[in-house]
């Protein structure tokens, strides 16, 4: 009986190519905005560490200046990053399953397959559970131990894209390149790995993309090197000019992170925070009210506002747009199908029900809608496209939006939804309309 319907629904089509066409179009350019911006919003809204939201947590504690709090527009959380002596305390704790004290830093790359010249690289000090608590994946070899943390063994793990560039892809695990004039030794290249939002850390933009190297922590004071990150100071009276004087300072720069498998462990963590703080707080520092937090991914990533207000907004506007032209294509369907009525009201004195014109009429809505969902979804993929083209060579909101400014499994799944919704939205007052009208008002006109 479908078949039967979808070959009237497709001859009625055709016979109207022109407005056949406005129908599918309209349809598609809804379906294609909310697409785009669905797409979009999802990747900048999810959670990229979604399956350890109970395990992963960013720990944070206030030892801001007493006379203000560290960001006045979200005065009720503590700094984002903690002081050098705080986090490296805290990190000697046996309480985390896994423990990640980090900062980014600026690094100069040479050697590789062909010996090429040397050039700029993004670089992580990091200490070795950083792969193991963030899931990352690796296409060759592996991380390293906390050895290779305390006593700044000479090793490194590069990215897929750095690996390439250095060794043409193939495997430069055993290999030995120069980073800021020091050798290391290749011990692992990760795999395909863009976490969005960048959750770890956010302070430079939460869509850049992750670093192209990664060495152990001890390093950190064997190069001295001040973080190429976000630096924050409230006590103008410190000196900052050399890393000594940073790491004693009380200047917020260091990450950390925390892998707690359960609630006994979160418990006795908090204790650990608080405890710390109490001791600092009776040495004169942490002056502010206790404020130690322990906060999972998605909470973090609400509380430093990733998604705001206008891209909510952009949704709302995205739906109102769809709704727009689902009404234009349900007046474009009545006109049609109110045209159409004579060889309906045929049909209803043969004896077919109001269900079956109903049903016949709402499965030619399907096949517009059907068309629509392609069209909405070749425009969507132009709308990522021109996204990704635009944000790919921006330096203010990093090239992580090209991450995920594609058509995948989720654009998809939208696109299916709305062409239902569609389908049933501007099909079924048209459908049930025509069903209404009686057939002898048609038959005593033939």
């Amino acid at each position: 009986m479908f078949a039967y319907y979808g070959r009237l629904a497709l001859r009625s089509l055709a016979s109207t190519p022109g407005l056949t066409a406005l129908m599918v179009l309209a349809i598609g350019l809804g379906i294609g905005v909310c697409v785009t911006i669905l797409t979009v919003y999802h990747g900048v809204s999810s959670n990229p560490l979604w399956w350890k939201n109970d395990r992963v947590y960013s720990v944070t504690m206030d030892d801001w200046d007493p006379e203000g709090p560290a960001y006045p527009e979200r005065p009720q959380l503590p700094p984002p990053q903690m002081t050098y002596m705080d986090a490296t305390y805290l990190a000697a704790s046996d309480v985390p399953l896994r423990k990640v004290i980090m900062y980014p830093v600026n690094g100069v790359v040479s050697g590789g397959a062909d010996g090429g010249r040397a050039f700029k690289t993004r670089t992580r000090i990091t200490t070795g559970d950083f792969f193991e608590m963030f899931d990352v994946p690796f296409q060759y070899g592996g991380g390293w131990t906390a050895q290779a943390d305390a006593g700044a063994q000479n090793v490194i793990v590069l990215s897929r894209a750095l690996n390439a560039r250095l060794f043409g892809g193939a495997s430069g695990v055993g290999q030995t390149i120069r980073w800021n004039d020091r050798e290391f030794r290749v011990i692992g290249v990760l795999g395909e790995w863009h976490p969005l939002p960048r959750f770890y850390d956010m302070n430079t933009g939460p869509f850049d993309d992750p670093e192209d190297a990664y060495i152990p922590w001890g390093w950190g004071r064997v190069l001295a090197q001040l973080t190429s990150g976000t630096l924050r100071c409230w006590n103008t009276a410190e000196a900052t000019d050399t890393f000594e004087q940073v790491a004693a300072s009380s200047c917020a720069w260091i990450q950390m992170w925390v892998e707690l498998p359960d609630a006994r462990a979160r418990e006795r963590m908090q204790t650990v925070l608080d405890a710390y703080w109490s001791q600092q707080h009776a040495a004169g520092r942490f002056q502010r009210p206790r404020n130690n937090r322990l906060t999972n991914v998605e909470q973090w990533l609400r509380d430093q506002e990733i998604v705001q207000d206008d891209n909510r907004m952009l949704v709302r506007l995205a739906f109102a747009f769809l709704v727009v032209c689902l009404i234009n294509t349900a007046g474009l369907l009545l006109a049609k199908f109110l045209k159409g009525a004579p060889a309906s009201g045929i049909r209803r004195a043969l004896g077919a029900s109001r269900a079956q014109i109903f049903i016949q009429h709402i499965v030619e809505a399907g096949i517009l809608a059907a068309g629509g969902c392609i069209v909405g979804l070749l425009l969507s993929a132009a709308g990522l496209w021109g996204l990704r083209a635009l944000y790919a060579n921006s330096t203010e909101t990093g090239s992580g939006y090209a991450g995920f400014s594609h058509v995948d499994s989720a654009t998809l799944v939208w696109a299916l939804v709305l062409t239902v919704v569609t389908t049933f939205l501007a099909g079924s007052y048209p459908a049930w309309r025509i069903g209404r009208v009686p057939p002898t008002v048609y038959l005593k006109s033939q």
